[in-house]
């Protein structure tokens, strides 16, 4: 494997990348650079959905099989045009209060943590303009589908389909796979509280699993999770994160977390298939071609905060 570092040049910043010809996903023979061409592909459409939020990393400098770490704060050798947010974090490692976190603002920044193997990107539900002090309030809430032992993708799409009937905000929420094993349903909201949308998902969750006991699980205990459908309701957190739209995931394959259709979502519920859910980095590209951005919505105008309709049960 040759080691050579080689000088491009994207949007007017000059990269070195190195390690091209390294294989990231040995089971698929990705390599580094393929790793670079989906990211620099996708740019467009993922850039926009990590703008002005911290990103965490979570890089495999040896490929899916090696060790992994993730990583917030911005590393000291990062190129000098590479932006950063100041996050407190009251549990900060050595001594530090606060922690400076890369923000992915544009294609080459985007191709710079690429390059030092961070596969997947995780973002938080919140964002800061300019010097406003995040995190003032959820730009949206997301329901995270985890399927249990027994289940998969497709016994998630039956219980996003009954959520997204139930949410507040139900009409204008759109659908991402995890890129996985499960499946993600986010919803847009304006002038919520933290406090609003945890209640709404958990009292949701709460919801689903008494009418569907066998099915739904909202607890974390994995004791309970054989054969149902985990609805993460925790998630819903200004310190939380899921992995954003369009990252690569470490699993065998360099599938993604992809933007779906919530007919794409019925017909896996319908089929029993759940490799209709399965989306690799090429078919996220060809998708792009012929969908354009599915997730966009969640980048448009915020409609009006409707009222939580239910309300958790307090020995939750």
């Amino acid at each position: 494997m040759s080691s050579t570092k080689v000088a491009v040049e994207v949007d007017g910043r000059t990269l070195t990348l190195s390690n091209l010809d390294k294989v990231l996903y040995p089971e698929a023979h990705f390599s580094k650079a393929e790793v670079l061409d989906y990211y620099a592909k996708v740019a467009d459409a993922m850039v926009p959905h990590l703008t002005n939020r911290p990103v965490t990393f979570r890089r495999f400098p040896d490929g899916v099989n090696g060790e992994t770490f993730f990583e917030k704060q911005l590393p000291r050798h990062a190129p000098e045009w590479v932006r950063s947010m100041k996050v407190h974090s009251p549990s900060g490692r050595k001594g530090r209060d606060t922690i400076d976190y890369p923000l992915i603002g544009d294609r080459p920044s985007l191709l710079w943590a690429a390059n030092l193997a961070a596969l997947e990107l995780h973002v938080p539900l919140w964002h800061r303009e300019g010097d406003q002090h995040p995190p003032t309030e959820p730009d949206h809430l997301v329901i995270d589908l985890d399927p249990g032992p027994g289940t998969t993708v497709v016994e998630c799409c039956r219980i996003a389909l009954l959520a997204r009937d139930r949410l507040s905000a139900g009409d204008h929420a759109v659908a991402k796979t995890s890129g996985s094993k499960g499946l993600q349903v986010y919803a847009p909201m304006k002038g919520a509280s933290w406090n609003d949308i945890r209640e709404e998902v958990l009292a949701l969750a709460q919801e689903l699993e008494e009418q569907l006991p066998d099915h739904v699980v909202s607890t974390q205990e994995k004791v309970l999770r054989k054969g149902k459908v985990l609805i993460d309701w925790s998630q819903n957190h200004p310190a939380k994160t899921t992995v954003a739209v369009y990252s690569l995931r470490a699993t065998p394959l360099p599938t993604a977390s992809t933007p779906v259709t919530w007919d794409e979502v019925a017909a896996c519920a319908r089929s029993e298939d759940p490799t209709l859910l399965r989306f690799l980095s090429s078919d996220v590209i060809k998708r792009l071609d012929k969908h354009g951005d599915l997730f966009a919505p969640l980048l448009a105008s915020r409609p009006p905060k409707a009222k939580p309709r239910r309300t958790a049960k307090k020995s939750t």
